[in-house]
């Protein structure tokens, strides 16, 4: 038998229940050695519930299932006694000590010590140069981590695993923060370790990478487990249906609005450093998106429509009229929407319920001399969960518990709920199950089909080519092309954000 036909974790009939809430219902998962098992299910399938279960952080309901790491029946108290055990989490949000060096950091808890006790920096440095090399990850092995890249911040995660002895890595959603450059960088590493035999599981909501770096792929939805496919057997299709159980039809929706009135026109906008001679137009009705690599300034160019970052020059139309945004205040007051990338850091105020959230654009509208009318804030909230579809057990939820879709959903009616003229969305369904992706691409869809404008940033291409007219093209803070709906193609694209010449 070889090492792929042998299961090094099995966690049995794994059931957990919060206040309310069946999170994991007799759950089964089994990893091989040497392979790369992605996990995936919609937000709310239970995912991070059993991982968290597998690392000690949280504890299956009583008299449920059995995990089984390595022949051995196991039960651990905390990541930490996970970590020496060789199972190793590694999530979105990395575990490092910003203050520390990557030395310190990688074995952390595990220093080598001298006959007196002190630190023996010497042994220190050439284990952490050992181990950095194995993975041919060149920097400085005293450097602090808090000059590093978010990418080799991740790989020095890896590293640390590697001195641990690792026997099973989870990767919760690691590409998240990542280039497409970094991320081939991590792939890398992850068949590295997987040819070591160490057994990975791999959490995504990007079908692409499911299907580039894993070998078999298990599949949640509601807490139960529906299944485990070889992945090179497998078509998308497949995948799909198990997680939202019925076959996803249409996809991305793209709109049918008549195009209006020009709502936004911005002219040779500039900020040094960042974009350059950025000029544009968008109509009613309208869905347009802004595509480039990460750090090309799409994000930026939109912060400063929004009022967010001042431009060095250039001019802003609203209705065809010269405007100032100085400040986000004056851009809400123009009509404009915005919903950020970072919709937990940016978007949200997690402590508060949804009713507040979806509130907070439309304070002066629901206040009666400095007080706010809850009827109205409630009333509203309930039309725009109708309208969106959010699903909360009540209104006076805190969004911190709403899975990712429904978090967004949240902030997309926060800006809905004062009828913008304008609604710019950066990356709309990052971080987001397919069936909520599905979901907000009819949202936008049918905000158009009402005459709104729509400015979307998006990295996928997918995505970007699915639900917009037109597409441009963002490369180092430049416009390299402007592509209505028919002329759309990948290639066209590609060339474009390359800065090829384009056909």
């Amino acid at each position: 038998m070889t090492d792929r036909d042998t299961n090094i974790l099995e966690m049995n009939q794994i059931s957990k229940s919060f206040p309310g809430v069946k999170a994991l219902d007799n759950v089964d998962l089994q990893v091989r050695a040497g392979e790369v098992l992605a996990l995936v299910g919609e937000n709310g399938a239970g995912k991070s519930t059993l991982m968290k279960i597998l690392a000690g952080i949280y504890h299956p309901d009583s008299g449920s299932g059995d995990i089984i790491l390595d022949g051995n029946k196991v039960r651990y108290s905390g990541p930490l006694e996970a970590r020496q055990d060789g199972l190793i989490l590694i999530f979105q949000e990395l575990s490092l000590v910003p203050e520390l060096s990557v030395a310190e950091n990688i074995f952390m808890g595990n220093l080598p010590r001298t006959r007196l006790g002190f630190i023996d920096w010497k042994t220190l440095r050439s284990k952490t140069r050992a181990i950095l090399d194995a993975i041919e990850l060149d920097i400085d092995e005293m450097e602090l981590i808090s000059r590093l890249p978010i990418a080799k911040q991740q790989m020095v995660e890896i590293a640390r695993s590697l001195s641990m002895g690792a026997k099973v890595v989870i990767f919760d959603e690691p590409t998240s923060s990542l280039t497409d450059t970094e991320k081939t960088i991590l792939f890398r590493d992850i068949r590295r370790m997987r040819d070591n035999r160490v057994a990975i599981i791999y959490i995504t909501h990007k079908m692409d990478e499911v299907f580039e770096i894993s070998d078999r792929v298990t599949v949640l939805r509601d807490g139960k487990n529906r299944g485990t496919l070889i992945t090179k057997d497998a078509q998308l299709e497949d995948i799909t249906q198990l997680m939202i159980g019925r076959v996803l039809e249409d996809y991305f929706h793209k709109n049918e609005a008549k195009k209006g009135k020009e709502v936004l026109r911005v002219e040779n906008l500039e900020k040094k450093g960042l974009y350059r001679e950025v000029s544009f137009g968008i109509r009613e009705g309208e869905v347009v998106g802004l595509y480039g690599l990460v750090g090309a300034g799409r994000s930026e160019i939109a912060e400063s429509i929004f009022g967010l970052r001042d431009p060095d020059s250039g001019k802003i139309f609203v209705g065809g009229k010269e405007v100032h945004v100085r400040t986000s205040r004056d851009a809400v007051h123009l009509g404009m929407g915005f919903v950020p990338e970072d919709r937990k850091q940016q978007g949200l105020v997690l402590k508060m319920s949804c009713a507040e959230n979806v509130s907070l654009a439309k304070l002066d509208r629901m206040s009666r001399l400095g007080t706010l009318r809850r009827g109205d804030e409630l009333n509203n909230f309930e039309e725009y969960q109708k309208k969106l579809r959010i699903v909360t057990p009540s209104p006076n939820q805190r969004v911190f518990f709403l899975s990712g879709g429904n978090q967004q959903k949240i902030v997309i009616a926060k800006w809905m709920c004062i009828d913008p003229k304008l609604l710019i969305l950066d990356e709309p369904t990052r971080g987001i199950d397919v069936g909520s992706k599905a979901e907000i691409h009819h949202i936008i869809a049918e905000l158009a089909e009402s005459g709104m404008a729509v400015l979307i940033i998006s990295s996928e291409m997918p995505e970007i080519m699915g639900i917009c007219d037109r597409i441009i093209s963002v490369r180092s803070g430049e416009i390299t092309g402007d592509f209505q709906d028919t002329e759309i193609t990948e290639k066209k694209l590609l060339d474009a954000i390359a800065h090829v010449g384009v056909d």
